[in-house]
């Protein structure tokens, strides 16, 4: 049976996953009502198309602060690869490479960053980080990843400590104890009751908006950060001096009952007025998805659950399929919206639903 959509990886990774891993990949915080709402929130907004537009030449192209990308969907960052698929995370970089798009790297990862790197030597990667209470490590990771070549810093501003994901507590889901953090392997002593491969309370919560400042002395990477949902806290954003913000909230696995991501989108956009470029991920199922993002102001959008679904399958082929499909589904809802690029659209394209 062909791979045709979407939800088609979901299903088959459902299937063939072992439980506890395929309840990580899936969980949400609490009831998941925002894990849910992410989807679901696309649903309430529809296309105000335009005909007889001449569709016969089109670009799919877009740029990411500078670097040129075939199509505004990059790989989000998310944990252990290895779970998935064998080559983990080498595999992901191969297929973002070989696609022409941005990967973004998490410092969870079960390959290291040499290791990614090595993979896909031409590849467009960011680096997404998490600030740990020892801050040599995170200083360390820093300057690991820019001289590899890594071209951005995703900085994830919204887990001072861990959301409660019921199905992980009552799995008590740990690594499996041939996968590692790789990135921090020897980093700590082996503890018992580790909290997703590494010591309890690792991450540093007292993390602040002059820990940007900090990053800024370390790097000359642009600064993304990735978490953020209100127009206050992009103001505040902007006025640090990031490069870029990903309106998220980490897959629904953090604050249940915050909003839709792209219910957040536009306050945001509006709040920055193009000093920064302005991304999103979570919910991002079909092309028509990233049109609407787009449409409401977003430069690019960025997959997490579903790259990991695509990895299952088929390893890197099957992320490549996934791509492929987004590609393809993009392109068509930009043609029969009457769109020939990304410069045209705009918030003229999309309404909201009265139902």
């Amino acid at each position: 049976m062909p791979m045709i959509c979407l939800s088609d990886f979901e299903a088959y990774a459902k299937k063939y996953l072992p439980k506890t891993t395929w309840e990580y990949f899936a969980a949400g915080a609490d009831e998941c009502c925002t894990r849910d709402d992410n989807l679901l929130a696309y649903k309430r907004i529809r296309f105000r198309p335009r005909m007889l537009r001449d569709m016969s030449v089109m670009d799919t192209g877009t740029m990411l602060l500078g670097t040129k990308i075939s199509f505004p969907v990059g790989i989000a960052p998310t944990g252990f690869h290895q779970l998935a698929w064998p080559e983990g995370e080498k595999s992901t970089a191969r297929a973002a490479e070989t696609m022409n798009t941005c990967y973004i790297t998490s410092t969870y990862s079960t390959c290291t960053v040499e290791e990614i790197a090595a993979a896909a030597p031409n590849g467009f990667r960011w680096f997404q980080l998490y600030i740990h209470r020892n801050r040599t490590l995170s200083e360390e990771l820093v300057r690991r990843v820019e001289a590899l070549g890594f071209q951005g810093l995703v900085l994830t501003t919204d887990l001072p400590y861990t959301g409660k994901r019921r199905d992980d507590i009552r799995n008590n889901f740990q690594l499996p104890p041939h996968l590692k953090v790789k990135n921090f392997e020897g980093a700590f002593e082996e503890e018992s009751g580790s909290e997703y491969g590494l010591p309890p309370n690792s991450i540093d919560p007292s993390i602040s908006w002059n820990d940007i400042y900090w990053l800024q002395s370390l790097t000359r990477l642009p600064i993304i950060i990735k978490g953020i949902l209100t127009k206050e806290d992009a103001d505040l954003a902007v006025r640090h001096g990031v490069q870029g913000i990903i309106v998220s909230n980490h897959g629904g696995r953090q604050l249940d009952g915050g909003p839709a991501t792209i219910d957040a989108l536009i306050e945001i956009v509006d709040a920055v007025q193009d000093s920064v470029e302005v991304y999103l991920d979570g919910g991002i199922r079909t092309g028509s998805d990233v049109l609407k993002a787009l449409a409401l102001g977003a430069k690019c959008v960025f997959i997490g659950r579903p790259a990991l679904w695509g990895l299952t399958y088929k390893g890197e082929e099957g992320l490549q399929e996934v791509l492929q499909i987004l590609h393809d589904e993009f392109r068509l809802s930009m043609a029969l919206a009457g769109c020939h690029n990304v410069s045209e659209i705009g918030r003229h394209l999309v309404q909201f639903s009265k139902l």
